[in-house]
């Protein structure tokens, strides 16, 4: 079992992380925390390194019923979307898999919850990449042939 799921978008790096912190908040997510990868190690260590946001996202009814039954899950919280470039135009968006980060607590009931999750943290994912893929015009006159 992978711990995440990810698409690639056509998209810039910064039209991708507002996208996507608009599809968590569509699926009742805010983004609690935001930490610039990129700034942070150019600040800390200097190096260079490709646009890397974490978006922490957290869906304050469903965390509120995981540490209802799980009063150390907050460890595990919030739920991480990482916001990468990873070419021209190109940017991928990736979601833990909360199903798979729980398997360590023995807790069916917090499984239960975490599949809720997951779901949506997959619609999330699944809605900006198939919505990516209707907004991009066709590049040439052969693929606007195919597309008609």
């Amino acid at each position: 079992m992978t711990y995440y799921f990810s698409k690639t978008l056509p998209a810039g790096f910064d039209e991708a992380v507002r996208r996507t912190t608009e599809a968590l908040q569509r699926e009742g997510f805010g983004v609690i925390t935001e930490i610039d990868v990129k700034q942070t190690l150019k600040v800390k260590i200097g190096v260079d390194f490709r646009n890397y946001r974490i978006l922490g996202a957290c869906n304050p009814k469903l965390a509120y019923e995981a540490l209802q039954l799980e009063d150390k899950i907050g460890t595990m919280l919030p739920c991480n979307v990482v916001v990468q470039e990873v070419g021209s135009n190109q940017t991928e968006i990736a979601a833990i898999d909360p199903v798979a980060s729980m398997q360590a607590v023995d807790n069916p009931r917090l499984k239960q919850a975490a599949e809720r999750v997951q779901a949506l943290q997959r619609k999330v994912v699944e809605a900006l990449y198939r919505k990516s893929w209707i907004r991009l015009p066709p590049k040439t006159a052969a693929e606007r042939r195919t597309r008609r």
